[in-house]
């Protein structure tokens, strides 16, 4: 079997594997480990300079650890001593992208742990019997962990994932990280139990592998372009032992051959393989030298390379590298980028996206072929906060009207990553907006990122609530909401006051909410004027008695009935003679305020009232869902979920459609919007909650009415400033 990494007409007692066609001394500590051969490290850490070759070995070793894939291995042809046995697959949770805590519940996943916390995964694997033998767990690629390249994520999986797992004694691990992690990875393990293999060290040292990589690439058998020095065995021969001298002086020998390679297939112009000049020792000389080769000064190209190198995910949709080219270098670089393909091709790699929610300007992506690549420009860029400021200014003007709604979706996901690179992030976290429609763990992550004493409240209401909406995967409109929700109760209206106005169609408008430790039960009532001694109804009652003619009996008002710790003001006690006896806090349902009156005079709604309205919820520990009754039994539709990061302690709903809901920090009343006219259910239309659904309770309502409108307020500022 052959591939772009192993040179076919040389001659040798074991041929080199495959995909890696090198690298004999790892693979025999690696096999080693994976054996469990007496005197073999339990944990061993991967690590090596960007493009010195981690990635791939680690995949060309997992190559021979899966049975299926080892069925289309000549293993017989290969060094004994480099094959692992015939095992079971180890674990391999690939991190790229991902927290610590979505790295663990990768592994809960894969091994069916009954854990429903992230603290009690790690113990729970070192539990599980898997036919006597350590669990083995490989992870790869941590550099490349976290949705935001500025948060440190890195660090993150190290210390919450791999250093809680390499402590576990049945637990067998490998794993690729950082070198500025690799020592405090295997720190404070016993003698023995832990080795850390440097590909940049001389005893792991490859030359002859990183000569057959330049030769495989030179190959026309492989699909390289015949040309003197491709076609002529000795030629090649020749040129990739220089290409894989020079290479092989620096880090990041791997990635610099492939690069220099493609550099020059790409266009052989004026290449002169005998002179050494034009041979690269580093992945910034392969971009100076193969810029110069196409007449274009090195800083052009790294130019139009430096929007890819700041970027985020997967990579930038190509409308947008133009203008923040433009933006980064603080100069029009249309001319350039028109002309610039040729000169970028070496580097780049298109991302085809399908689906039907991807418009079509960012189906595709543009993105560099290695982050090696982007390490290199960016050490070229003299101010990478000056150039990620120029970035968001541009992609904040890309947002149409300052509506996130209409947003680009990479505008909207990463500005977030770049406005922290730039450190203008707490400027960003005060656009409601912004908090609702761009993806939760993404920013989440961002903001996170930032020291606490720099967030302003609206950032703080949007961390406390972040967790409910990465846990429950909200769309954006119920993200809206339950924000919504979450600025009435930190005391921000005017926050909540601006999703009203700008999301249209939230499912309900939180009227008010009281911080009331320990309600554990509520309920809906009305309460006849006569009965109440509020301000409000006081004083209503003093000026119809001035009144000359009389009017008409007030309608009763709705109130709220909570039942609370004795204490709690505004509250009266159920038994005054006994100290530990709850108390009862009656409340105007629409406002919130607190209502001196007799509980004895509050009236409930009685069974037949809640049995025959339009409306009903059914409860779970941490959900509400708010549903329509149908004319038949079960065509119910749904009208909405209130979701809770706390259980919840007492629900109602009041006939005219508002909801009442208690936590163990208090009570809150929402008005449900009318459901929108479906012509099935609706039960789909919200995220599923993880507990088990009931069926509505017997908790109706009639067709809800809006009780309360908050004022309009401005909104506030939106965007950071340069």
């Amino acid at each position: 079997m052959t591939s772009p990494t192993q040179a076919p007409e040389q001659t040798r007692a074991h041929e080199p594997h495959p995909y890696i066609g090198g690298r004999g001394a790892v693979l025999r500590a690696l096999s080693a480990w994976r054996a469990e051969r007496p005197g073999a490290p339990r944990v061993v850490v991967l690590t090596g300079s960007t493009g010195t070759g981690c990635s791939r070995l680690l995949t060309g070793f997992l190559m021979l650890c899966d049975p299926e894939y080892r069925k289309g291995l000549e293993l017989d042809a290969f060094d004994p001593a480099t094959v692992p046995p015939d095992l079971p697959a180890p674990a391999v949770p690939s991190v790229a992208g991902l927290t610590a805590a979505q790295t663990l519940w990768l592994l809960a996943d894969h091994y069916g742990l009954s854990a429903t916390r992230t603290d009690g995964i790690v113990p729970e694997l070192g539990q599980l019997p898997l036919s006597g033998r350590s669990v083995t767990i490989v992870v790869p690629d941590v550099d490349r962990a976290g949705p935001v390249r500025g948060a440190g994520e890195p660090a993150q999986v190290v210390r919450d994932v791999l250093k809680p797992l390499a402590a576990v004694e049945s637990i067998r691990l490998l794993a690729d990280v950082p070198r500025e992690f690799a020592v405090e990875l295997a720190e404070g393990l016993p003698p023995g139990v832990a080795q850390v293999i440097d590909l940049d060290a001389p005893e792991w040292a490859d030359p002859e592998g990183l000569v057959l990589q330049a030769e495989a690439l030179l190959n026309p058998q492989f699909g390289a372009p015949e040309l003197p020095f491709t076609t002529e065995p000795d030629a090649r021969r020749a040129l990739a032992e220089a290409i894989a001298r020079h290479a092989g002086e620096s880090a990041g020998s791997r990635l610099t051959v492939q690069l220099a390679v493609q550099s020059v297939l790409m266009h052989p112009e004026g290449f002169d393989p005998a002179d050494v000049s034009q041979l690269p020792g580093s992945v910034g000389e392969v971009l100076d030298l193969h810029a110069e080769r196409l007449d274009t000064h090195p800083r052009t190209l790294r130019q139009i390379l430096a929007p890819l190198a700041l970027a985020e995910g997967d990579g930038l949709p190509v409308h947008l590298l133009t203008p923040l080219a433009s933006a980064v270098a603080e100069r029009d670089m249309s001319e350039d980028m028109a002309r610039g393909m040729l000169l970028v091709a070496p580097f780049i790699r298109p991302v085809e996206r399908a689906g039907e929610g991807v418009p079509e300007e960012e189906r595709t992506l543009l993105g560099l072929q290695h982050p090696g690549i982007g390490e290199a420009v960016r050490a070229g860029i003299p101010d990478v906060p000056g150039a990620q400021t120029r970035i968001a200014m541009e992609l904040l003007e890309a947002v149409p009207d300052q509506d996130w709604a209409k947003a680009g979706a990479y505008v909207r996901d990463h500005l977030a990553g770049h406005t922290l690179e730039a450190g203008l992030l707490p400027r960003l976290l005060t656009d409601p907006g912004l908090f609702a429609h761009a993806e939760p763990v993404r920013l989440r992550a961002a903001v996170e990122s930032v020291p606490p004493e720099q967030l302003d409240a609206p950032a703080r209401t949007y961390l406390r609530t972040a967790p409910l909406l990465t846990r429950t995967q909200a769309p954006a409109l119920l993200r809206a909401a339950l924000l919504e929700t979450a600025f009435v109760e930190d005391g921000l209206p005017e926050y909540a006051d601006v999703l009203r106005r700008t999301v249209p169609g939230l499912p309900w408008h939180t009227l008010w909410s009281v911080p009331v430790a320990g309600a554990d039960a509520v309920t809906v009532g009305t309460l006849l004027p006569s009965a109440a001694a509020s301000g409000s109804a006081a004083e209503a009652a003093a000026q119809q008695e001035q009144q000359e003619q009389p009017e008409p009996e007030p309608a009763p008002l709705a109130v709220a009935v909570s039942v609370v710790p004795q204490g709690t003001p505004g509250s009266t006690p159920l038994k005054a003679d006994d100290p530990e006896a709850r108390a009862v806090l009656v409340q105007d349902l629409a406002t919130g305020a607190a209502i001196d009156a007799d509980p004895a005079q509050i009236r409930r709604p009685s069974e037949d009232e809640r049995a025959t309205g339009p409306l009903g919820f059914s409860r779970g520990a941490d959900y509400v869902r708010v549903w329509h009754r149908g004319e038949q039994q079960g065509d119910a539709q749904l009208v909405t979920a209130l979701i809770s990061a706390t259980p919840f302690t007492g629900t109602d709903l009041s006939p005219d459609g508002i909801l009442l809901v208690a936590t163990e920090s208090g009570v809150k009343a929402l008005q449900i919007r009318p459901a929108q006219p479906r012509a099935t259910t609706a039960r789909g239309s919200v995220p599923a909650p993880r507990a088990a659904e009931p069926e509505p309770a017997q908790a109706p309502g009639p067709t809800p009415e809006a009780a309360a409108q908050a004022p309009q307020a401005p909104g506030p500022v939106a965007h950071p400033t340069a």
